[in-house]
């Protein structure tokens, strides 16, 4: 049978007492409907809820709530038990330690979510890229784990993790990009860098995913702008209140403002409609984003460290490279199908940024 988690928005006068009895509430009723009520988390701060329910559809669990006591959901969204474990630690209520009838679970769902990425301006061979991510990997999970992090998933490049606290998050990060910067010098391999970036949030918003959008704002900083480690504006924050130690006495850490990452949305938001466009101009960008073109480049430079040409160039040749490694079309193809205007230029821009030509991709063992 599905799993759903909801979110319900409380008042100010809601308390965490509350928020326990109603979920026995829907404890006593839940059969009626099909349902098995898993566990809850309570934000005391943001004031919100999140139960998990496995039911066998959301109508189940939204009856489930106006028969039991009539708070409704604001959003329902099904999950995966497994990515919810991984992300909050536990699937099932915790054990009731207040000597108490009722298990009062104080538990806030909110999670720092830590996106990291390898990424090369050269394409590197596997074999060098396998030791570093073989070594690296042995020694990021383990500072990982040391802090309290949570693997949620892993691919080749990349790792996706959960924390929650953020002072602990803050720190493995600084763990982690010294012990790959010591291992990068050690193997020689200055041209492949590291970058990892950090926002918190909550696990159901208003869209469908699970923390889908800590992670996409993770995902994009890492991607997209400027240093070795990105804290969003709530990590910054929160890390202040929390620490002594400024964030200015870390040199890898880069901050950014809730309206960078406001821009940072918009502008990824308009490149994935247009990135494919021969035609696209800066003007384009001016328009849809709202400020003029000098500011629009004084924007991108001081967040990427690119001009607003150069930041779509690489956007296209980072899609260039996922349809190379499909091998079903050809490089004129690839270089009409990225939004480049010819195939002569595709090759050279790059060649520039990768260090090899597109018709010599695949013939290499390569990162």
């Amino acid at each position: 049978m599905p799993i759903y988690m909801d979110r319900h928005n409380v008042s100010e006068q809601v308390t965490a007492e509350h928020v326990a009895q109603l979920h026995q509430e829907d404890l006593k009723i839940e059969h009626e409907f099909g349902c098995k009520g898993l566990t809850y988390w309570f934000d005391e701060k943001r004031k919100t809820a999140f139960c998990l329910i496995e039911a066998p559809n959301e109508q189940a669990v939204h009856d489930m709530h106006n028969q039991a006591h009539g708070e409704l959901p604001h959003q329902i969204i099904e999950v995966d038990e497994n990515v919810v474990e991984s992300f909050l630690g536990r699937i099932e209520d915790p054990v009731n330690v207040n000597d108490s009838d009722i298990n009062i679970i104080i538990d806030s769902a909110f999670r720092i979510v830590m996106v990291i990425e390898f990424n090369s301006s050269l394409l590197i061979k596997t074999n060098q890229i396998k030791q570093v991510q073989y070594n690296f990997n042995l020694k990021s999970l383990e500072l990982i784990d040391s802090f309290g992090g949570n693997l949620v998933k892993q691919n080749s490049n990349s790792l996706l993790l959960s924390f929650s606290s953020v002072s602990k998050a803050v720190y493995c990060s600084v763990e982690i990009q010294s012990a790959f910067d010591k291992l990068s010098v050690n193997l020689e391999l200055p041209n492949l860098h590291l970058k990892i970036s950090l926002c918190g949030g909550v696990p159901v918003t208003d869209n469908n995913g699970l923390f889908e959008d800590s992670i996409k704002l993770a995902e994009r900083m890492c991607k997209t702008i400027k240093g070795q480690i990105v804290l969003s504006s709530e990590i910054k924050k929160t890390f202040e209140i929390e620490n002594l130690n400024p964030l200015e006495s870390f040199n890898s850490i880069h901050t950014i403002s809730y309206s960078d990452e406001l821009f940072l949305n918009h502008l990824l938001d308009y490149t994935e409609k247009v990135w494919d466009k021969t035609d696209l101009k800066i003007d384009d960008f001016s328009i849809n984003l709202g400020v003029s073109k000098s500011q629009l480049y004084r924007k991108m430079i001081a967040l990427t460290n690119k001009s607003t040409n150069t930041f779509i160039k690489e956007y296209r040749l980072r899609k260039a490279l996922k349809l190379l490694n499909k091998k079903t079309e050809n490089i004129s193809e690839i270089a009409f199908k990225t939004g480049f205007n010819s195939p002569t230029y595709f090759s050279k821009c790059f060649k520039e940024t990768y260090g090899i030509l597109p018709s010599s991709y695949g013939k290499e063992v390569i990162f």
